[in-house]
């Protein structure tokens, strides 16, 4: 049961953005901005399996589950390429360079102190550039405050998982803004 009076019968930040929409407007442009449109040297499935790779660390089931959907969609290897990565990173078929940049994704997740000069060395081994570094950073910081603001309020997570492949049509084809 969500701590305040949603009006809207939709559940995680579907439901929060439904009831205030003045706050919906910016949240919802910085994930379009950080997940679709800006420019990045990581294509949008690879930064929504990071912002779903943070939400499954913080147990933010809906942010999980509905950014797992948008990266399905957007990578090679789909749903079954998504479980593995959030059940584990090591051993997923991912390439080196993404996997060293979840490593980063998760240092910023687990505490809001300086990324390990060894992850930054691992990630800048693999080809990691300062903008990699940056939009990995970024997007674990952003879906810290994301995932803190739906657990946060207790929101309640979609009884039917086919809301996941109904939201990720949307947001994939259209964008965040489309998604409000």
């Amino acid at each position: 049961m969500p701590h305040i009076e949603i009006t809207h019968d939709l559940p995680g930040i579907s439901g929060l953005f439904a009831q205030r929409p003045d706050t919906a407007g910016v949240l919802s442009e910085l994930a379009e901005t950080l997940l679709r449109s800006g420019p990045s040297p990581l294509g949008r499935g690879e930064r929504e399996l990071i912002a779903a790779y943070v939400s499954h660390l913080n147990r933010t089931d809906f942010c999980s589950g509905s950014h797992g959907a948008f990266a399905a969609a957007q990578l090679e290897g789909g749903a079954k390429l998504v479980a593995s990565v959030l059940a584990d990173p090591d051993t997923a078929a991912i390439t080196p360079l993404l996997r060293a940049l979840l490593r980063v994704a998760a240092e910023v997740q687990a505490a809001a102190v300086p990324v390990s000069d060894g992850a930054i060395a691992a990630a800048r081994a693999e080809g990691a550039t300062d903008t990699h570094i940056h939009d990995t950073v970024l997007i674990a910081a952003a879906f810290a405050m994301f995932n803190r603001y739906v657990n946060g309020l207790a929101t309640a997570v979609p009884s039917d998982p086919s809301f996941y492949d109904v939201a990720a049509e949307i947001v994939v084809h259209h964008g965040y803004g489309a998604a409000r």
